[in-house]
């Protein structure tokens, strides 16, 4: 699904150049949910921003899907983030005046491409998701947990071959984050979905398939849940630990 080989990115300051991403090697297979963790600086949000198009990289591969993305026009970028990419970001990115059911159609009605099947697939991520009780309310009237859910169902709209996920839980309190991640899951499950997930967050990565930890722009581990979820938290919590060169 996504192949990431020897992906390199520097930022140019003054006259001195700061290299972020220092050959970053990461796969995410079809129907994974795979989380990205690491320190601030180690190349987490530009990781993403380079997997997502916004920003070019200096060198290495990027394919999505079978398509590699290094050379792309402007305009195959945008079909690309567009059709084949769906976006969780932090701050919900709600709009205010449209209904929840509107703001899920909201990609399908920017592509001008709402049909009987779009509608459907709004009603059924309405379902998956428990929110079908608030589909005519608006942002402001529903919680935090609901907006991100909300979200959540909008990247879904087009069937994207991805999720990226940038700090999806990092505005909610810790029930409702558990149920965006259990909503998560439930894209997975129920629809095949397959997502990155950019997080700062130990517990919620534990739900993940696997984590991938950062430090200073390299792959430091590479970390695969086993059957308890309990004991992965654990291990990535010492993992952080060791990392951070905190071993007492």
């Amino acid at each position: 699904m996504l192949h990431v080989k020897d992906l390199r990115k520097s930022y140019m300051v003054g006259r001195e150049t700061y290299p972020v991403l220092k050959g970053i090697n990461l796969s995410v297979a079809q129907g994974e949910f795979v989380a990205v963790m690491g320190p601030s600086g180690s190349g987490k949000s530009t990781l993403l921003n380079c997997i997502s198009c916004y920003i070019p990289f200096d060198e290495g591969k990027i394919v999505l899907g079978g398509r590699e993305l290094k050379n792309l026009s402007e305009e195959e970028l945008a079909k690309v983030r567009n059709e084949k990419l769906g976006f969780v970001f932090q701050d919900f990115m709600l709009l205010d005046g449209l209904n929840i059911r509107e703001n899920i159609l909201l990609p399908s009605i920017i592509n001008g491409n709402v049909g009987k099947k779009e509608e459907k697939l709004a009603d059924d991520l309405l379902n998956i998701f428990g929110i079908e009780h608030i589909k005519d309310k608006f942002p402001a009237d529903v919680s935090g947990g609901e907006r991100q859910r909300t979200a959540v169902a909008r990247a879904l709209i087009n069937n994207p071959l991805m999720i990226l996920a940038d700090e999806p839980t990092g505005n909610l309190d810790s029930k409702s984050s558990r149920a965006v991640i259990e909503s998560f899951r439930e894209a997975i499950n129920k629809l095949d979905a397959t997502i990155l997930m950019v997080t700062h967050d130990s517990f919620s990565a534990s739900f993940c398939d696997r984590v991938v930890l950062l430090q200073d722009g390299t792959v430091y581990r590479n970390m695969e849940k086993g059957e308890s979820r309990e004991a992965f938290h654990d291990q990535l919590l010492l993992a952080i630990k060791e990392m951070s060169g905190d071993t007492k």
